[in-house]
């Protein structure tokens, strides 16, 4: 099966970005883009729906190195 050239990998919770980039470095891709992306939760207060911010999920784009 022939890997993807461009992949995306998130920070996953409890991970460190260094761990997440030895993982993409271990599965032959290189970091091109970080991205991040807000979780959001909503919260109810007096009947009404706010919604925050509740914590970034961070995103590395891979491309695929080639040997």
């Amino acid at each position: 099966m022939a890997q993807k050239t461009k992949q995306k990998f998130y920070v996953e919770e409890g991970e460190s970005i260094d761990e997440c980039l030895n993982r993409m470095k271990k599965e032959g891709y290189m970091p091109v883009r970080r991205m991040e992306q807000p979780i959001l939760k909503e919260i109810k207060k007096n009947g009404k729906t706010d919604v925050e911010v509740a914590k970034q999920q961070i995103i590395f784009e891979g491309k695929l190195i080639k040997d």
